[in-house]
């Protein structure tokens, strides 16, 4: 009995020392079990990546996979998300500007779970998809996992589909045609000069607190202790929450634009046509928002893309507040109105002052 808690002890000293010295991301492959197929395509089952430890719809993430959240974020029809990235050993992300995706070292992944409380009938949490993107020879590739009834493990398909979906969710019953995408759809949101990138992981949507399971910690600063980011800028031009009412309303409002819109209106994106630009670090531009400008196509009744104080004579506010397919904004990714980005968008337009 000796013998064992003595060498017991000694590996408890081992990890402790190495977990803790400044050489600790050097032994980060050594110990993760995250493992990517050897002809680094897609596994056909999320469960042998091994992101998670223990019951795999718990998400608990195992070593070597770390949290994180956009201050912001993208809405999906309600759904909940986690998500997580993993690099592999000895490698790590660089600053490439504070709205600018970080450039990632290949085989990064990432990992985004979507899910809802309160599932109907039995209120239950259900997990109906996992969306990966994996970096490979310089190129992102796409990975989505449809999870069976039983939670036990997602499958790899990339051909789409769709399910009805009701939850309770602040003592309201909701319901939606919930869109699994295919690998078209994935582009049209990813896609930028022709080449796939993801959309949340930029420093500005990062630079805020995350409550990490050993305490809060500003997230930028925990990629760089993890061994997962290179030395960043102090000063970084950062978004909002835009739910955080604490804030001033057009910090919100351009935060809200950034994350659910611009990733399609940007140079590159694919309503680049487009006169409008969202990106957070362009909308300080009125402009760019089509404040006071005239909307491309015509929409009976609305004058201008933002008419200050008018949500009735605004077509942005017309596209969000539409569950119409061929009209909506955002095209992808809903099937029900924000109620809450409804909000802002009506607040946003009243506090404006007019054109002149």
């Amino acid at each position: 009995m000796k013998k064992t808690t003595t060498y017991l002890a000694l590996l408890l000293f081992a990890f402790t020392f190495y977990s803790c010295s400044s050489d600790s991301t050097e032994i980060l492959e050594d110990i993760t079990p995250v493992k990517l197929s050897p002809d680094n395509t897609p596994w056909t089952k999320l469960s042998d990546y091994q992101f998670f430890k223990g019951d795999i719809k718990n998400l608990e993430p195992a070593f070597g996979v770390l949290p994180y959240k956009p201050a912001s974020e993208l809405f999906t029809d309600y759904a909940l998300k986690k998500r997580f990235v993993w690099m592999p050993k000895g490698s790590n992300a660089t600053y490439d500007g504070d709205g600018n995706i970080l450039n990632f070292p290949d085989k990064t992944i990432l990992i985004k779970n979507f899910y809802y409380n309160n599932v109907l009938p039995d209120n239950k949490t259900k997990i109906l998809e996992t969306r990966l993107l994996i970096k490979i020879n310089g190129n992102w590739i796409f990975a989505e996992y449809i999870w069976n009834d039983e939670q036990t493990d997602a499958f790899l398909n990339m051909d789409g589909g769709n399910i009805n979906l009701s939850w309770v969710q602040n003592g309201a019953t909701k319901s939606t045609y919930y869109r699994f995408p295919n690998s078209i759809e994935c582009r049209v949101c990813h896609i930028n000069q022709n080449k796939n990138l993801p959309i949340g992981p930029k420093p500005q949507n990062l630079n805020y607190n995350f409550s990490y399971s050993d305490g809060s910690k500003n997230q930028l600063q925990k990629w760089i202790d993890y061994g997962y980011l290179e030395s960043i800028p102090s000063n970084i031009n950062s978004v909002v929450d835009y739910k955080d009412t604490s804030k001033p309303i057009d910090l919100r409002f351009r935060s809200y634009l950034d994350i659910n819109c611009a990733h399609c209106h940007q140079d590159g994106g694919d309503c680049s046509y487009r006169a409008l630009r969202f990106e957070f670090n362009q909308t300080s531009n009125p402009a760019n928002m089509g404040i006071c400008q005239d909307p491309e196509e015509e929409i009976p009744a609305h004058t201008k893309i933002i008419l200050p104080g008018r949500i009735d004579r605004s077509v942005l506010y017309y596209r969000i507040s539409t569950d119409e397919q061929n009209l909506m904004m955002p095209k992808i990714g809903r099937f029900i109105v924000h109620e809450e980005a409804l909000q802002l968008t009506e607040q946003y337009i009243q506090y404006l002052s007019n054109c002149n």
